[in-house]
């Protein structure tokens, strides 16, 4: 898809379709008005009649019949003014052009790019309406054979502008790089987990890695044996599929600088081994990788703009499968940081294998570990379907990713993380285990990363109620959402380089 910007009045460029944005009032304003003006006050009579209010992605489409070089306009949209932020814009832009696809139409202008934001710079503006517009358009078709002619698709996107500057055009081409890494995403997590394996994944990330300039390393089953990898081993044990160990560095910080290090959970399929789910929605569990596609993504997303930060992503990648050879309710295992795990469920396997990553990911010395899965259940019941659970053991670092959060569109939640947690994971035979009942589930579980994330500065996101979309929203289609990927690069962006030096070993 070609996304461009245009410099041309409104009232000069020729278009099959140009998208306006409208506040919603009594009166059109701003562009809108602009066009009333030579539709000869066709809009004003649509907020006069109440056929189009401007309420948030209202969404209408006139014909200019000759008036104006543009043969449609289609207004979308904004809501009351004094609301108005930059993730309405990006909701805007993403309805608008989904607006248009379904017209049939291949190519058309969008002047919301020219909308004015109080502290929002133009930069983001750009960003936001390209984001919008690309992530609206995804659509997973892989495995359909019957009817592809009748897909429809935008090929060409102008975003029509006052001014050509360097920050409109770099909004726009951040954009685009990262709306392609969610794009893989969002790929990575739909595919059936009988294309998506741990070696699917593996290739892909050393793909990815080739293309963007990441060194990329894959342990196999003997490298986490001789690392004495036993709580990730222990869940991939129950499977043919092969486990494997995904890492990533990206050097885009100065030498030596403390990288920021990502873990995202890559369980392939989670049938929940030996405590077996149950059969309704288990299809689902083919998105359970959705943290490690995170990972992947987002430090692709960061090596191809360029981010002046050093990266590292850890994806342990297996299924959970029962079988003769699957770790069991009640077994004993040893992690690769010499702690003991009693395994009270076999369904609580991605902190299990979460806990050898971030114990690897020490060897980094990190000034930050933030890992991300689809852990519990209990997040979805806590936070429902709109919000991220975050956890951590910083301070400055929770904040940090809030304020990346609201930037992104992509949303957390705090959740405390008490000492009086930890009691409930106290194992009378272990160290840990691996549940803590059924009270506080989420905190429990991140209580359990925190026994591994050492003395490093650490966050936790658990995304297991918003990797899914069922319904649609104005940018992000029914299926995969790739979350994770743009609230990890907004956080990324935000890391200023360290004025120490620390060699990692």
């Amino acid at each position: 898809m070609k996304v461009y910007l245009k410099r041309e009045s409104i009232e000069r460029h020729k278009t099959g379709c140009l998208v306006v944005g409208a506040f919603e009032g009594k009166k059109p304003e701003g562009l809108a008005k602009v066009i009333d003006k030579r539709l000869n006050g066709l809009i004003a009579k649509l907020f006069k009649d109440k056929d189009f209010e401007g309420k948030p992605n209202q969404i209408r489409l006139i014909y200019t019949q000759g008036k104006l070089p543009a043969e449609r306009v289609l207004l979308v949209g904004f809501g009351k003014e004094k609301d108005f932020k930059i993730e309405k814009l990006r909701q805007a832009s993403g309805n608008s052009t989904k607006a248009v696809r379904d017209l049939g139409l291949k190519k058309f202008s969008t002047a919301l790019a020219q909308v004015k934001i109080k502290k929002v710079s133009d930069y983001e503006i750009s960003k936001a309406v390209t984001e919008g517009g690309i992530l609206s358009l995804y659509d997973f078709t892989s495995y359909r054979t019957e009817k592809r002619e009748e897909i429809k698709k935008v090929d060409e996107i102008a975003l029509l502008v006052e001014k050509e500057d360097k920050e409109i055009k770099k909004g726009l081409d951040d954009a685009v790089k990262i709306s392609e890494a969610v794009y893989i995403a969002r790929d990575m997590i739909n595919h059936p987990a009988n294309t998506a394996t741990p070696t699917y994944l593996a290739e892909q990330a050393k793909r990815i890695a080739k293309k963007s300039g990441i060194r990329c390393k894959i342990l196999d089953r003997a490298d986490m044996e001789r690392l004495k990898m036993g709580a990730l081993l222990a869940v991939a044990r129950g499977s043919d599929e092969p486990p494997k160990f995904i890492i990533m560095e990206y050097s885009g910080g100065k030498k030596g600088e403390p990288p920021v290090l990502i873990a995202g959970k890559g369980l392939t399929f989670d049938s929940g081994g030996i405590s077996i789910k149950p059969s309704e929605k288990m299809e689902e569990m083919k998105h359970d990788m959705a943290g490690g596609a995170a990972a992947i993504c987002a430090i692709k997303a960061a090596a191809d703009l360029k981010l002046p930060v050093n990266v590292i992503a850890l994806i342990p990648a297996t299924e959970n499968m029962p079988s003769g050879k699957a770790d069991k309710p009640g077994d004993v295992v040893k992690a690769m940081s010499g702690k003991t795990i009693e395994v009270i469920s076999t369904d609580a396997e991605g902190r299990m294998i979460l806990a050898d990553a971030l114990t690897y990911g020490e060897r980094y010395k990190p000034k930050a570990v933030i890992d991300l899965a689809t852990l519990t259940g209990a997040c979805i019941i806590a936070l429902g379907y709109h919000a991220s659970g975050l956890l951590g053991n910083d301070k400055d670092l929770i904040e940090a990713i809030k304020k990346a959060g609201e930037k992104s569109g992509e949303r957390v939640w705090e959740l405390p993380l008490w000492e009086e947690y930890e009691e409930q994971n106290k194992s009378d035979i272990a160290d840990v285990k691996n549940v803590g009942g059924r009270g506080g589930g989420t905190i429990t579980a991140a209580a359990f990363l925190k026994k591994f994330a050492g003395k490093f500065k650490w966050a936790h996101l658990d995304i297991a109620g918003t990797v899914w979309e069922y319904n649609g929203k104005p940018y992000i289609p029914k299926g995969a959402v790739g979350v994770g990927v743009r609230l990890l690069v907004e956080y990324l962006r935000s890391q200023k380089p360290e004025a120490r030096s620390q060699k990692s070993e």
